[in-house]
């Protein structure tokens, strides 16, 4: 369960938007890197005695590799409001019952100011919404969207099937300049906006933020076992079905991969043709690049002829993509590999966002 340190925050390393990372020496005096998300904990300082939740950096996790702070036991935090006030500042619970359960203020609550706007929302209107498995996918989509259309107002809905507080992802940090902004929804929260599920979501995506287009991805550090059926990144299936619900429209961003070591998820991942071949029950756009290459071109269509039934396979041009991924101003990496080492997945991300962003011109 959970594996338990107590320690001295020692230095303060890099901090990005909502988190901060810091060594922490412990009474033996080794030192283990840790990440505090000061909405939640507080603001660490040197010297300050911390609670630690070490066992995903016991376990070697790749992306949840760190030690996370509990707790500033000898300098807690103020309550966010006073005490005795009620529903004013939100009532959404999210993180449920567990111990650092935060409360918030929901876009659609009746203290929020976008509840007039949503409380009868119910429909997207045509909004093309592209969804992903996988949340590295996310600033390629971007690229994809900018190398046409640079002024669309983009919004992001991050669903709770990966790291909940959005301060995790360093990435969505480096992009808030390119979104008109983000909605947490289900579990996860600390975006600019918090929502009950992937529906409410993108209703307030469209209608509080004003978003032009929506990108939906979970957050980073997905959580995977293998296995047909378990892996998180599934849910982007139901994700599509919630975008036709709402007269959306979906468009799929697949995960196309040759450098992939492992084989079923070389070619078009056993995650996309099970989220869009078994849990999407509504058709959606699922995309292709135009040129891809011969190691590729046969295996991903023939994955893809049983999907051809429901979906409609849209196959674009890639035409200036690869600049505009080299031009982004984060970091493009999946599963540890960059641009060029795993090539054919950025591309067809970015895919997907020229297509979506073409169905509004």
């Amino acid at each position: 369960m959970v594996r338990w340190r107590s320690g001295t925050v020692a230095v303060l390393r890099r901090s990005w938007h909502g988190a901060v990372e810091l060594d922490v020496t412990l009474p033996d005096g080794s030192t283990l890197r840790a990440l505090a998300y000061p909405a939640l904990v507080g603001d660490p300082q040197p010297g300050d005695r911390v609670l630690l939740n070490v066992g995903a950096l016991l376990m070697g996790l790749g992306t949840g590799g760190y030690a996370l702070v509990v707790a500033l036991p000898d300098r807690l935090p103020p309550d966010p409001v006073e005490p005795g006030s009620t529903r004013d500042a939100g009532h959404l619970v999210k993180a449920r019952y567990t111990p650092l359960q935060p409360i918030l203020l929901g876009a659609d609550e009746d203290a929020s100011p976008h509840r007039a706007v949503l409380a009868d929302a119910d429909d997207l209107a045509g909004l093309p919404v592209v969804t992903a498995d996988l949340h590295s996918a996310l600033p390629a989509i971007i690229a994809g969207i900018r190398a046409d259309a640079p002024g669309l107002r983009i919004g992001y809905l991050m669903t709770d099937g990966g790291a909940l507080p959005a301060w995790f992802s360093r990435t969505l940090s480096g992009l808030r300049g390119e979104l008109v902004g983000t909605v947490t929804v289900g579990q996860a929260f600390g975006g600019d906006l918090e929502a009950t599920n992937v529906h409410s979501g993108l209703l307030a995506a469209r209608h509080a933020l004003g978003a032009e287009i929506v990108i939906v991805t979970q957050g980073p550090g997905n959580l995977g076992t293998g296995t047909r059926w378990g892996f998180s990144g599934v849910g982007v299936g139901e994700a599509v079905n919630a975008v036709a619900a709402l007269g959306g429209r979906p468009v799929g961003s697949l995960r196309i991969s040759a450098a992939d070591p492992r084989p079923r998820h070389r070619g078009v991942s056993h995650h996309s043709l099970t989220a869009y071949g078994r849990v999407a029950l509504a058709a959606a756009d699922l995309v292709v690049p135009a040129e891809l290459a011969p190691e590729l071109a046969g295996p991903v269509e023939a994955a893809l002829a049983p999907l051809a039934g429901r979906h409609r396979i849209v196959r674009v041009d890639v035409t200036g993509l690869d600049q505009a991924l080299r031009a982004t101003q984060v970091s493009l990496s999946t599963m540890g590999r960059g641009l060029d080492a795993d090539h054919a997945y950025f591309l067809a991300a970015a895919a997907a966002g020229r297509h979506a962003a073409s169905l509004l011109t």
